[in-house]
């Protein structure tokens, strides 16, 4: 029989779509741990059989209660708690993250087990730049607040990594299409199950061929980063006029020239002659 682990949460990674991606660790942590704390216990079922634990489960999401979460924290400072989402990395566009701030407060101990995550295997598959990105987990389902989301977005110069679902895919690639402009992107889908798909593209092309034909499954979006410009001498002004009303000539070139992606000697000459 397995031996139990130190009290503790264990913030335990699960199968996005294959059940044998669940690392060996995470499946003696799931059979050692006392109690389980699953985002939906008909959906963990399938995962702790094949796992073979045996542990009693508890539903912890994101409508849980503060009581729920102190009665959380009160089997974390005496058992091994194991949290899982369904399916993924916990705290990852899942519930999670209000138990581990409260458990790192309380001084209890904190173990992860990582794994699959939904958002990285996308960008291994898309073929988009990935030395800078930001994961914006699920736009809003209303179109204005959908859009004012994007704005935020545009100026992000990184790839942008999202989630959503079949039946607003079409509508969310439009309003990213009018907001993001002509970018490429991949629309990536059943990851590890047997329909893997990943459909590459430029935003709009994406957004007309889903106008239509909502997929099924798991949906994540990769939109790649906004083409690089020049600035320009007008742009390099304005923004050294801006800075140099609260900083040092020096100062004021070095923070624009990171900004803008310019070499900080123009920069610097530049802001000498608009200082004087």
């Amino acid at each position: 029989m397995d031996k139990s682990l130190p009290p503790g949460l264990y913030i335990v990674a699960t199968p996005i779509g294959n059940l044998s991606d669940l690392s060996a660790r995470a499946t003696e942590t799931l059979r050692r741990a006392d109690h389980i704390l699953a985002e939906d216990k008909r959906v963990s079922a399938k995962l702790l059989a094949y796992a073979g634990a045996k542990a009693p489960m508890t539903t912890y999401h994101d409508h849980s209660s503060g009581e729920e979460r102190l009665r959380a924290l009160d089997l974390i400072g005496r058992k091994a708690v194991a949290l899982i989402s369904d399916a993924g990395t916990p705290l990852i566009s899942d519930p999670g993250y209000k138990l581990v701030r409260a458990a790192r407060e309380a001084g209890l101990p904190i173990f992860t087990i990582p794994g699959p995550c939904a958002a990285i295997a996308a960008l291994t598959l898309a073929g988009l730049p990935t030395d800078r990105f930001l994961f914006a987990g699920f736009l809003p389902a209303k179109s204005k607040a959908r859009r004012d989301a994007i704005a935020e977005l545009a100026n992000i110069r990184g790839s942008l990594v999202l989630y959503e679902s079949g039946p607003r895919l079409g509508e969310s690639l439009a309003d990213l299409a009018d907001g993001l402009g002509e970018r490429d992107a991949a629309v990536v889908r059943e990851i590890s199950k047997l329909h893997e798909e990943c459909v590459t593209g430029t935003i709009a092309e994406l957004a007309a061929r889903y106008a239509k034909a909502p997929p099924k499954g798991e949906i994540v979006l990769v939109i790649g980063p906004p083409a690089e410009r020049e600035a320009s001498a007008e742009d390099l002004d304005a923004a050294l006029r801006e800075a140099l009303a609260l900083l040092s000539p020096s100062r004021a070139a070095a923070e624009v020239a990171a900004r803008l992606g310019l070499p900080k000697k123009r920069a610097y000459a530049r802001a000498l002659e608009l200082s004087r």
